[in-house]
């Protein structure tokens, strides 16, 4: 899976908070995520990282990202 810094992605599973929604913060052997909901971060192995992601839900490079528009 190729992934970039910024990417938003879905887990299978919800964060105890609620949110299933990760924004990624660093991409290399390991995946660094914050959680949309609570701000948590969390970092996975990437094999680990690749069975529990669901999709990818908005490219960082999406048209459609506020964040690129800043």
């Amino acid at each position: 899976m190729l992934l970039a810094v910024g990417d938003i992605i879905k887990m299978k599973k919800a964060h105890p908070c609620g949110s299933d929604l990760w924004k990624i913060t660093f991409v290399g052997s390991d995946i660094k995520m914050r959680c949309e909901g609570c701000g948590r971060v969390v970092m996975l192995e990437r094999p680990v990282f690749e069975k529990r992601v669901r999709r990818l839900e908005r490219a960082a490079s999406d048209p459609g990202n506020a964040e690129d528009a800043e």
